[in-house]
């Protein structure tokens, strides 16, 4: 069967950019920024993002694009005869559904959020108000999974329709929708009177401010965000390696959606810290911080309902994109598996990933009693954790060792891959770098990430 393609570059840019554009960009790493002291957390994931997203990155698209087949095989069409590599493909498509079973709910959240906030729910409250709104939502199964149905279902029908006409059509539309608006959202909130001492906050690095956090902490933090907000070590990105051509060289591919999901990251951070200090709100709030925080800033600003249901959709959008992309590498790794069209692939898959999103829905009403981590803790802490810290690392370090080993796909067919068209170059000086000391890196941290989780302090 014809593998299919994608109708552009930009298509391939802005579909690759909306897996990596998420609620991590936009949720989470404005959240850990605020947690982890602000400008220090920044700069560290800055560096993450360069050491480690860029190499990655490239080494994933290149085994897509190289063995033409989603991440399911195409360990086995590289690998050399009678090794075991293609084991990952299974570990790869179990990552993306568990990242799913959580991803689904919180972009239900999302739109939940952008009616709430269209239908003015919110004026007139105070912060208690808005509190026991966000509440009401987590307490209520019906809500929460209502939601995560509707995007179980969107999501699974566009990508039934194809590459070209589904997934890369209406993401295009998102992914410049969502720029646009994060960009008007992004001045009104630097414009604010008081918005200074949150970019002081947000762009000026400080040393003691890290300490109070815990430089493990932050470290740990900025490390796990860099693999999150690219979704790095589960074949997300390699599926859409494989739908592209020869004519890019795959270093410079990966730049460019580096760039575009460090823009949206920052720009998010230029949305609420400004605004959060414009109007005393604690930056370290954490999770809730866009879901409580914000509300409130809206309802005092001029124009807040439009302000607010703006950037809810937007965060709709950048959630929706990710969901999406990571569809797409579900279905093909069914396909491919089982040799079902996209119609029944859909259709099975709409079923499995309801099913699947129970227990996040349900862990903060009805299955509230199991707390994985102790007291107040959560089905969806679980479920990040095990993406964050364990599939995401671990993962990366199977694309790393695959693609530079003697006994897996080997440096020169790795380097001969990516370096394929114009543009910027794997250089053989590299080498030493991705070959010995990068999976170091990826191993230390991920000791660091789940010693973190259980033996704190």
């Amino acid at each position: 069967m014809q593998r299919e393609k994608l109708g552009s570059r930009l298509g391939f840019i802005l579909l690759s950019a909306g897996c990596a554009i998420g609620v991590g960009n936009v949720w989470k790493f404005p959240w850990l920024v605020g947690q982890y002291g602000g400008g220090m957390f920044v700069l560290i994931y800055i560096i993450f993002l360069l050491i480690l997203g860029l190499p990655i990155m490239t080494m994933e698209f290149a085994v897509g694009r190289a063995s033409q087949k989603s991440p399911v095989h195409s360990f086995k069409v590289l690998e050399k005869p009678g090794s075991k590599w293609h084991l990952h493909g299974y570990a790869s498509l179990i990552g993306n559904y568990l990242l799913m079973m959580f991803y689904t709910v919180v972009c239900g959240w999302m739109l939940h959020y952008f009616i709430l906030m269209a239908s003015g729910r919110f004026v007139g409250q105070d912060t208690e108000g808005v509190n026991q709104v966000f509440s009401e939502m987590l307490q209520n199964p019906a809500v929460l999974v209502g939601w995560t149905v509707v995007v179980v279902i969107a999501g699974f029908a566009i990508n039934s329709f194809g590459l070209q006409s589904g997934v890369e059509r209406v993401t295009k539309v998102m992914m410049l929708a969502l720029l646009a608006i994060m960009i008007l959202l992004a001045i009104n909130s630097v414009t604010t009177d008081g918005a200074s001492e949150g970019i002081k906050f947000y762009l000026i690095p400080d040393l003691g401010r890290m300490k109070e956090a815990g430089i493990t902490n932050v470290i740990v933090g900025a490390m796990n965000q860099a693999f999150f907000t690219l979704s790095l070590g589960i074949g997300s990105m390699a599926i859409f390696g494989s739908y592209i051509g020869k004519d890019r060289a795959l270093l410079g591919e990966s730049v460019n959606i580096a760039v575009l999901d460090t823009f949206v990251a920052f720009t998010s951070g230029l949305i609420i810290f400004p605004a959060c200090f414009a109007f005393g709100v604690a930056p370290d709030s954490g999770p809730n911080l866009i879901f409580v925080t914000l509300p409130n800033i809206f309802n005092n600003l001029p124009l807040g309902r439009l302000w607010g249901s703006l950037f809810f959709i937007f965060m709709a959008f950048a959630a929706f994109s990710s969901v999406l992309a990571v569809f797409e590498n579900i279905m093909s790794c069914c396909m491919d598996l089982t040799g079902w069209n996209r119609k029944k692939t859909a259709a099975v898959n709409i079923v499995l990933m309801i099913i699947l999103s129970l227990p996040c829905a349900l862990g903060y009403n009805l299955w509230s009693g199991f707390q994985p981590f102790g007291e107040g803790s959560t089905v969806q802490e679980l479920e990040d954790f095990l993406v964050s810290n364990i599939w995401l690392p671990l993962g990366s370090l199977i694309y790393v060792l695959f693609c530079t080993s003697r006994y897996g796909w080997g440096w020169e067919n790795f380097q001969k891959e990516a370096n394929e068209g114009k543009g910027l170059k794997i250089r053989s000086w590299m080498r030493i770098y991705m070959s010995y000391i990068l999976p170091v890196i990826v191993i230390v941290l991920f000791v660091l990430g789940i010693k973190d989780k259980f033996f704190p302090g």
